[in-house]
């Protein structure tokens, strides 16, 4: 279990770019711990709420609508015990609907897991012990520790930013970066941009519970322009609360809107566990 747990924490920990909507107020300055973001003192409201304006809708045009998304991921990935196997991860997306993962051990090139995720329900096939379980949705927070639902997962896997909120506390803009953060239920949200077309570079995400500590931190890089979508395709993630765990996302292949099937089937001869 502990295996299946690092390989599935891997594997939809993955990226984000964004989707606020409007700006409602700036209510106050409020940075993680190791952040420092001041609004500028000679700007008015008026000028501060225009500038995040922009920068919002910088944002979402670079924010991924698709119909269907496929992946061939490498996956690497180091815990507290050091560096775990490498990973392959094909992932195929019909948006809205299903969430299709096969996961193989890279060097020996077998397929380990497949599972099927939808908006109610979970099913993983372990393809060594020829067990199949059936889960809710709840499965995926109870593996990662992280509030996932369908959609947040699946922005995540495309390259659409999580965890993001109308409420944006802080905004700070110089030649070099944008930095941009979001307080929301969950989790402060510092994100910095690209200040010629606001595309993401970084996201820094912090408890809102200062008891829990948990944080993490997504670097995106290589950005490829393909279908009209701005797609980063190699990553960095770091994730820690009692545990640390590292994870390099390398996009070998992936393409959208094409015809693909996400048809799951489960052998006779598999146990239900």
């Amino acid at each position: 279990m502990k295996q299946i747990n690092l390989v599935l924490l891997a594997v939809i920990t993955l990226m984000s770019v964004f989707s606020c909507r409007t700006v409602k107020q700036i209510n106050k300055v409020i940075a993680p711990k190791d952040t420092t973001l001041v609004m500028p003192s000679d700007q008015s409201k008026a000028d501060s709420l225009l500038m995040i304006s922009n920068t919002l809708a910088g944002l979402n045009k670079n924010h991924i609508d698709f119909q269907t998304f496929s992946a061939k991921i490498k996956v690497d990935y180091q815990d507290n015990n050091g560096k775990q196997p490498d990973v392959t991860a094909i992932v195929r997306i019909v948006k809205d609907s299903a969430i299709w993962v096969s996961l193989s051990a890279t060097i020996l090139n077998f397929e380990i897991y497949r599972v099927l995720i939808t908006k109610d329900s979970v099913i993983l096939l372990n393809k060594q012990q020829k067990e199949v379980q059936y889960r809710s949705l709840d499965y995926l927070q109870e593996v990662t520790q992280i509030p996932f639902d369908y959609a947040t997962l699946q922005d995540l896997l495309v390259g659409n930013p999580v965890f993001t909120d109308t409420n944006i506390v802080s905004f700070k803009k110089t030649e070099n970066q944008v930095l941009l953060l979001c307080l929301g239920k969950f989790f402060k949200n510092l994100l910095t941009l690209s200040p010629d077309n606001n595309q993401l570079l970084h996201s820094k995400l912090d408890d809102v519970d200062m008891a829990r500590n948990r944080t993490a931190d997504i670097t995106y890089s290589e950005y490829e322009t393909k279908s009209g979508f701005s797609f980063s395709t190699y990553r960095e993630i770091t994730v820690s609360e009692k545990n640390k765990l590292d994870i390099t996302l390398k996009f070998k292949q992936y393409e959208f809107n094409k015809e693909l099937s996400v048809s799951f089937n489960i052998p006779k001869n598999y146990t239900r566990k």
